[in-house]
Order: structure tokens, then sequence, then C-alpha cells
């Protein structure tokens, strides 16, 4: 694990240490970039950590350090089975980044169809606390920014990004389902962009912030899909994992979902403009056709957050691009991990 990492992780524990130790916890998708942050944080709080991937995104590096200290279970969401019961199941296992999941559109609706319906009976049989990980995309492009959880979304429902739209609005329909069906205690986080050190920037994995990154430190043309006038907002990871945890601990928010994303809304263009200078890089920019549905804004309404989790994020852009860009600079290695 990097000194970044540790030091990040470290206030993480210290913060939750207290609610998860000796635990037993469920992490699907745990070799991911937000999972293998979250199996971190739950393993130097001494719980008893279950890490679930099929390593079909996720990387066994994420989790090398780890050895010893939690159950490494290598299998599909859909399929795996388990026995005893959890305090704890954090949903993760799902492609995240669109040219990724567009190339694996049945797997990514089946793990959050299948996978959250199985995940969703574990935890009805448990009495576990299940943080199911949706995302922004269920807003598709948003016509009301910044974007409450009150907003019911337009989304493009046979659309190339539908497998992965309509595969997180379907498993939070279905968490809501098992709360109003059984009172399972079930908790839906809609993720807004996330980056931070372990996200991938490689191939069709890669995802904007972490690409310009890569880009820019090699010197190579950063590529803009469309006019770079679409704006997303990005939190840093310790903001993300923070939310997430709030959520998971706090009392009287079973079916309730939550926004977690930074609040500053920022043009990809700026993103690579910024990118270009904090890397001290002379990329040209390069722009490509726009993507298919790609949304024009996105900007999440966290006010909810704020009053019922006590949450909202507090790392600047500058700050966590600079954090991410110093892991970036030490090279992607087996110790960096």
């Amino acid at each position: 694990m990097s000194e970044i990492i540790r030091r990040n992780v470290k206030g993480l524990t210290s913060e939750f240490g207290q609610y998860f130790s000796g635990k037993r916890v469920l992490v699907t998708g745990s070799a991911g970039f937000l999972g293998s942050w979250l199996c971190d944080v739950l393993a130097g709080s001494q719980a008893k950590v279950h890490c679930l991937d099929n390593l079909s995104t996720g990387k066994k590096d994420n989790l090398e350090h780890l050895e010893g200290k939690v159950t490494m279970i290598i299998g599909d969401v859909e399929a795996v089975e388990f026995e005893g019961r959890f305090d704890y199941i954090f949903h993760f296992a799902s492609r995240a980044s669109p040219e990724e999941y567009q190339q694996h559109p049945i797997k990514t609706l089946t793990a959050n169809s299948i996978g959250t319906l199985r995940m969703l009976e574990l935890a009805r049989s448990s009495g576990s606390v299940l943080v199911y990980a949706s995302s922004s995309e269920v807003y598709g492009d948003a016509k009301v920014v910044p974007t409450p959880e009150s907003y019911y979304g337009y989304v493009n429902p046979v659309g190339p990004r539908s497998c992965y739209d309509e595969g997180k609005r379907f498993g939070e329909a279905l968490c809501m389902a098992y709360f109003n069906e059984s009172k399972t205690k079930v908790r839906v986080a809609r993720i807004f962009n996330s980056y931070g050190p372990r996200i991938r920037e490689d191939g069709a994995y890669a995802r904007a912030l972490p690409k310009f990154i890569s880009q820019s430190l090699m010197g190579r043309p950063i590529t803009i899909y469309g006019d770079g006038k679409q704006t997303r907002s990005f939190c840093y990871v310790t903001d993300t994992i923070t939310g997430i945890l709030k959520l998971a601990v706090k009392d009287r928010v079973d079916g309730e979902v939550f926004n977690i994303g930074n609040t500053n809304e920022i043009t990809i263009l700026d993103l690579a403009r910024i990118i270009i200078a904090s890397t001290k890089g002379r990329s040209s920019l390069k722009f490509l056709p726009p993507a298919p549905d790609d949304p024009r804004r996105r900007c999440p309404d966290v006010m909810k957050a704020t009053k019922l989790l006590g949450w909202s994020p507090n790392v600047s852009l500058e700050e966590g691009l600079a954090e991410t860009i110093k892991w970036f600079q030490r090279g992607i290695t087996k110790d960096d991990r």
C-alpha cells in the first residue's frame, strides 16, 4: 500500500473503527477502486471482511497487502453462495466505465439485477445493513442541476448507456421493494464521479480524469469527446468513502437514497487544462466525436446527506488532484497498491 493511501485510510479507520470492529462484513466488487478502499478501512477497523470479486475490472493487486487479514473470494456475485450471516453488506460489484460496460452490457445488467437480488436476499435473511452502490447515471441527462434525490431522471432506456443506467435504476427499485415488503435494512448511495489513487487509467476501464492525468504525464494529447463544455463534479475518494460509511452506520435511514458527490461543477475542457498545469505538462488537446447520450451537465445536490448524515465533501479538486497525480507519478506498480 502506498504512503498516500495508508495515510488516508488511517484517518478513515480512526473515524469509523468503533462501528465495524468485530463485525462480519461482505464487500462485493472488492478489488475495484472504491471496493478496495472500503476493504482497507474495514480491515483496519478489525472487521471480519469477506471480499468478493470476479476480477473482470477489479485488480487482485489492490488487495494483495490484505492477504491473511481478509477472506478473498473469486467469483460472480450472481452465483457465489455464502454461509452464515453478515452485519453489513456493501454491494459494489459492477462495471462502471462507460466504454467498458458498453462492451459487456449483459454482465453489467446481471450484476445489478440478479446480483442485487441475491445480496438483498442475503441481507434480509441475515438482518444485515445493505449499502447499494448506485450512480448519478440514474439521472441520465438531468434537466435539474444541481440534481436532488427527488429528481426522477431523463434516461434513454434503450440507448448505449442503458445497460448501466437501467441496471442501477432496477437495482434501486429492487432495494425499495425489499425495504417495503420485508423491511430489509437497505440504503442507496447515488455516487457521482469519484477519483483518487487506484482508479484505473488504462484502456476501456479509464474515465476522463485518470485518462487525462496519464496522457499529460506521458506527454500525449488529451483526448476530449465532444466540445468539452459538458460538466462533471469530481469527488475525492476519501470524501466518497466517508459518505458511504456514514450512510452504513447511521440509524433510521433504511429505505433512503442519498447523493454522494462533490458540488464543484467543472467543464471537461477546464479539467483538462487544470490537469496539464498541475502535472506541468505540455499536452495538446485532441477533440473526438461526442459520445452518444453523454449527459451535458452533472452536479449533485447534497443537502439531504448534509442534513441527515452530517456529511459533505471537504477535499478540493486541487487537493485531490495533487494526491492523485503523486500516486500516478510513483508508477502503478505492485508496491504502490
